[in-house]
């Protein structure tokens, strides 16, 4: 005989927290303008509920944001490396547009409830 306590220990992962976690990393991505620790922040959340998104439509967007993470840290290294000579304005500018732009997609994406096409 089965319990009602029994049928909601289901492995299934809860959705709907995921989608509020992949809200708040692009929240905390957007807040590394002002503050750049909640972006590394926004990171370790991924990290941490990959794998409970695994299998599902938001898992693309576990994926989406730690991706941007990556490749926005070496751009932005790249920038702030050559900062001191002309080209790394532009670098940092490109970098700072592209964000952005990651940012924007993956949000606007999540709230139409549609995976990222990584």
């Amino acid at each position: 005989m089965s319990t009602p306590l029994a049928e909601n220990d289901s492995r299934q992962p809860d959705l709907q927290s995921l989608k509020n976690i992949a809200t708040a990393v692009y929240a905390l991505q957007a807040a590394s303008f002002l503050l750049v620790i909640t972006y590394f922040i926004a990171v370790m959340l991924c990290y941490i509920k990959r794998d409970d998104a695994r299998g599902t439509w938001l898992e693309s967007h576990f994926r989406w944001q730690i991706r941007t993470f990556w490749f926005g840290l070496l751009w932005f290294a790249l920038g702030g490396l050559t900062f001191f000579i002309v080209i790394g304005w532009f670098i940092l500018f490109a970098a700072s547009l592209w964000l952005i732009y990651r940012i924007l997609k993956g949000w606007l994406s999540l709230n139409d409830g549609k995976p990222m096409n990584v």
